[in-house]
């Protein structure tokens, strides 16, 4: 079996992942929405904070780790106001933090049910 190269949308989910896990952001999961073709991106990742205050600061920490890490930034940041659901940008991937009550109600993981899901299992 061949092992595919990394390619940078690969190297920024990595390091998106990494800064969620940074601030204990919680039930990670990542959709593979390469395969369907009317996605609007490569990747979603989606995960949870305990309140708004985490909310904000993981979202805050995924913007700080991708910058220093890899010089990249969001196209646009919206939710930021309540901290309930923020959604990031990244054109190739969209990053999805939620307060679990939002995630629940809006459950984009069957939404999106033709991705395939990866769920990281929380530190």
């Amino acid at each position: 079996m061949t092992k595919r190269k990394l390619d940078a949308s690969d190297i920024l989910l990595e390091t998106i992942i990494n800064g969620i896990q940074e601030v204990k952001g919680k039930d990670i999961s990542t959709l593979d929405l390469t395969k369907i073709e009317t996605a609007v991106c490569k990747y979603f990742v989606i995960c949870s904070g305990t309140s708004s205050t985490h909310v904000s600061s993981i979202s805050e920490n995924i913007r700080k780790f991708v910058s220093k890490e890899i010089k990249e930034k969001p196209w646009s940041t919206e939710g930021k106001d309540t901290s309930e659901w923020v959604l990031m940008d990244y054109s190739d991937i969209v990053v999805h933090v939620f307060q679990n009550q939002i995630r629940e109600f809006y459950n984009l993981e069957d939404l999106w049910g033709d991705a395939e899901i990866r769920t990281l299992e929380n530190l």
